[in-house]
């Protein structure tokens, strides 16, 4: 089976598996977190540095990162792509080689990524019957599965909605344009607010957050978890009605303690003793004047 065929049979089985249909998909660091029970967190990286996924294979643990990024539409392909990488259980290093010589592994992510965001039955029932396409259409595809322009394009000369020519015409258009020429400009920005945003994973959050709830743990580390000011989690957790417990402390009674049975004659002995070695200092006052 062909690296296309895989990814597309895997975005299309995950969807049924979870119930979603072929509908756009909302938030997707709460879906993967959901459906495969890992933790997912947007952070600050490097200008070249898009995702990244990591492996425990002693504990099983998997972890997905992210970059903030102005770029909302990268963000969520780049989040499908590391999900593919996590049902595929791929282990192999992905950190070298040439875009131009991708591996097996990475176009099967990018195809399953591709069909996870904008499967060809949901295209099918947004768009109807086949018909010429304008850059209109193309922006209300863009719009409606939130992702780039070059997937949505790829999508529709797929669907047979396109011809190849007119896909590679439509290649170069980037979400920005395509939002301010057809007056969606404002949720893009919106878009943008919100994929530039640190975030913690939701469970490691969760379980903080009760540690601060039992005392345990200060609002200082769920701040800067958070990235966030310890005076803006304090509003949030107080608004929440989350309030650390007061941990009484239990002080000993006088009355409990054990007798001690300390000898101080000895000490007394010597205190008592005149120092002979020791002669009063000589203080000496230098005047300057």
């Amino acid at each position: 089976m062909s690296a296309e065929s895989e990814g597309r049979a895997a975005a299309e089985r995950f969807r049924e598996e979870q119930s979603l249909g072929v509908q756009p998909l909302g938030d997707l660091v709460a879906i993967i977190e959901q459906a495969v029970g890992i933790d997912v967190a947007v952070l600050e990286a490097g200008q070249d540095q898009h995702g990244l996924m990591m492996r425990d294979p002693q504990r099983g643990a998997v972890f997905i990162g992210v970059a903030c990024t102005r770029n909302p539409m990268r963000q969520r392909s780049t989040l499908a792509h590391e999900l593919g990488h996590v049902l595929f259980t791929d282990v192999k290093d992905r950190s070298a080689g040439a875009w131009s010589h991708r591996s097996p592994e990475e176009i099967r992510a990018d195809t399953f990524a591709r069909h996870l965001l904008i499967p060809i039955e949901g295209l099918r029932e947004f768009l109807g019957e086949r018909r010429p396409l304008t850059q209109f259409e193309l922006s209300e595809v863009v719009q409606r599965f939130l992702v780039s322009p070059k997937i949505a394009v790829i999508a529709l000369c797929q669907a047979g909605y396109i011809d190849d020519a007119t896909k590679q015409e439509w290649l170069s258009l980037t979400a920005p344009r395509l939002a301010t020429r057809f007056g969606w400009s404002d949720q893009y920005r919106a878009l943008q607010d919100e994929s530039a945003r640190r975030r913690a994973p939701q469970r490691l959050l969760a379980r903080a957050i009760s540690a601060y709830a039992e005392g345990v743990l200060s609002v200082q580390a769920i701040a800067t978890l958070r990235g966030i000011t310890r005076q803006e989690a304090e509003a949030e957790l107080r608004d929440a009605g989350v309030f650390a417990r007061e941990r009484e402390v239990t002080w000993a009674d006088s009355t409990e303690l054990p007798d001690a049975d300390v000898d101080l004659a000895v000490l007394d002995e010597a205190l008592a003793e005149p120092d002979h070695d020791s002669e009063p200092p000589d203080l000496t006052v230098s005047d300057s004047g």
